[in-house]
């Protein structure tokens, strides 16, 4: 059985003072879920790694570039007006704690949150989910041999 993942979304988080911020975007005018807040999201290209679509959307998006990536999980949802399931593949993005951002076209807003303010910012309860998984790995070190992806 072979399942074809075109989907990803990246958790971007960076290290403050206190412990971790993660990003957050809000979808511009215009565009589908428009004023909504989420994390980065995007398509699989054809013939791309789904390791190599996260760093391409999360730079497309917030001209922002990871020191590290982990796989967090795989998320299924049902998409209405295709009228298909996807399967979408959640990473995590450790950012540098002061690279600046610049938003492409999609998003006119952002913040780097709490996580506990991100939770409640982000508009998707799956989102909310995500973020929290993605934060519980980011601080369990000892399972990050199986989960860093090596960057190119």
């Amino acid at each position: 059985m072979n399942i074809e993942v075109r989907v990803i979304d990246v958790v971007a988080f960076r290290p403050v003072e206190r412990g971790w911020q993660a990003l957050a975007l809000r979808r511009r005018a215009g565009t589908r879920c428009a004023g909504s807040w989420e994390m980065v999201h995007g398509k699989v290209m054809e013939g791309e790694t789904l390791p190599d679509a996260a760093v391409r959307e999360l730079f497309e998006e917030t001209g922002l570039k990871p020191e590290r990536l982990l796989s967090v999980t795989m998320h299924p949802f049902y998409l209405v007006p295709q009228g298909s399931v996807q399967l979408a593949a959640v990473f995590a993005a450790i950012v540098p704690p002061d690279a600046p951002i610049v938003r492409g076209e999609e998003h006119d807003k952002h913040a780097w949150l709490t996580i506990s303010q991100a939770r409640r910012r982000y508009s998707w309860p799956h989102e909310r989910r995500h973020l929290d998984d993605a934060y519980a790995l980011l601080r369990t070190p000892e399972v990050h041999d199986v989960l860093t992806v090596a960057l190119s």
